[in-house]
C-alpha cells in the first residue's frame, strides 16, 4: 500500500496544542506537513492560563524531523482568524489544510445558562470556524486545491442535555462546511465534518472507566485522511468512535403530495409523512438544497 504524503503542503490546526488537534499535527508533520499549531493555551471554559501547548509541540515535532510554528492568537476575534491562517501565508507562502479543532465548554442546564456561557462557546467554535475558514478559504480558491476538516460532533447531530451552546455551535459547523463543500466543490477545494470520540480534557467530569479505548491517536488517520489530495470525499460527516469509522447524513422520507393540506389532512397522513422505511438523501456539493427542491418539484408535477 503505498503511503500517503503531504510533503510541500502546509497545515493550520486550531486548538491544535493538545488532544485531537495535537494527535492531527503529529501524524501529518510525521507525513511530511508543514503544521501551524494554533493554540493560546486556556482553559477548557476558555479562561486564560500560563501554560504554552503549541510552543511544547512544535518543539516535539521539530525533535521529531518535522517542520512546524507556533501561533497563539485566538479564533474568537477575525483579528485571531487572520492572524493565524497569516502564520501559514507568512512562514511558508500557502495554506493547503485547515483543521479547526478549537473548542471550549461551558455546561449548564438550557434554562440556567447564561449568555456569557453561550457566547463563549459559539464564539471558540462557530464563529472561530468562520473567522480562520474565510481567509483560509480565498487562499484556497485562489490556489485551485484545498482541504477543510471542522470538528463537528454528535451533539452537533443529535444534542445532548446541558451543552446547548456546544451542540448549536456544533450542528452549525456543519453548515459552514457544507457552503464551502458547494462554493469549493469546482476548485478541488474539499470541506468535510468529523464527528469524533475521544477522550481528552474535553471529557473532564465525565465517567470514562468503562469505555473503550478513546485516544485523539485513533482519530487522526480519518482527519489525515481527509486531508490528502487523493481525498475525493466532500460536503460530509464521518464518524470516528473507539475505533469504529461510518458516515452520517440527513435522510428525509418520500413524503405525501397534496395539492391542497388541511389541519386534517395533516393529522390523517402524519405516519406516511414520517415514514422512514425508503428515506431519500441528496448530498450537500455539488447543489444537495436543489435537488432537495426538485424533488418536491416532481411530486408535484406528477413525476
Amino acid at each position: 500500500m503505498t503511503e500517503l504524503r503531504f510533503d510541500n503542503r502546509v497545515a493550520v490546526i486550531t486548538g491544535g496544542g493538545r488532544g485531537l488537534g495535537a494527535a492531527h499535527a503529529k501524524l501529518l508533520a510525521s507525513r511530511g506537513c508543514k503544521v501551524v499549531v494554533n493554540d493560546p493555551g486556556v482553559s477548557m471554559a476558555g479562561d486564560a492560563t500560563d501554560e504554552g501547548p503549541a510552543d511544547a509541540l512544535v518543539r516535539e515535532i521539530r525533535e521529531a524531523g518535522g517542520e512546524a510554528v507556533a501561533n497563539t492568537d485566538s479564533v474568537a476575534t477575525p483579528e485571531g482568524g487572520e492572524a493565524i491562517i497569516r502564520t501559514a501565508l507568512d512562514t511558508w507562502g500557502r495554506i493547503d489544510v485547515l483543521i479547526h479543532s478549537a473548542g471550549n465548554v461551558r455546561r449548564a442546564p438550557l434554562a440556567e445558562m447564561t449568555a456569557a456561557d453561550w457566547q463563549s462557546v459559539i464564539d471558540v467554535h462557530l464563529n472561530g470556524a468562520f473567522h480562520v475558514t474565510r481567509p483560509a478559504f480565498a487562499a484556497m480558491m485562489a490556489a485551485g486545491y484545498g482541504r477543510i476538516v471542522m470538528t463537528s460532533s454528535v451533539n452537533g447531530v443529535y444534542s445532548n442535555k446541558q451543552v446547548a451552546n456546544y451542540s448549536a455551535a456544533k450542528g452549525g459547523l456543519i453548515g459552514l462546511a457544507n457552503t464551502a463543500a458547494i462554493e469549493g466543490f469546482a476548485a478541488n477545494v474539499k470541506a468535510n465534518c468529523i464527528l469524533p470520540a475521544a477522550v481528552t480534557r474535553m471529557s473532564e467530569g465525565v465517567d470514562t472507566s468503562q469505555f473503550p479505548p478513546m485516544t485523539p491517536e485513533m482519530v487522526a488517520p480519518l482527519v489525515a485522511y481527509l486531508c490528502h489530495e487523493s481525498c475525493e470525499v466532500t460536503g460530509e460527516l464521518l464518524i470516528s468512535a473507539a475505533g469504529r469509522m461510518a458516515r452520517a447524513w440527513t435522510a428525509e422520507s418520500p413524503g405525501v403530495f397534496k395539492p391542497e393540506w388541511s389541519i386534517e389532512d395533516v393529522a390523517a397522513n402524519i405516519g406516511a409523512i414520517r415514514d422512514m422505511s425508503a428515506p431519500v438523501h441528496f448530498p450537500p456539493a455539488p447543489q444537495g438544497h436543489l435537488d432537495h427542491l426538485f424533488y418536491s418539484f416532481g411530486m408535484a408535477r406528477g413525476g
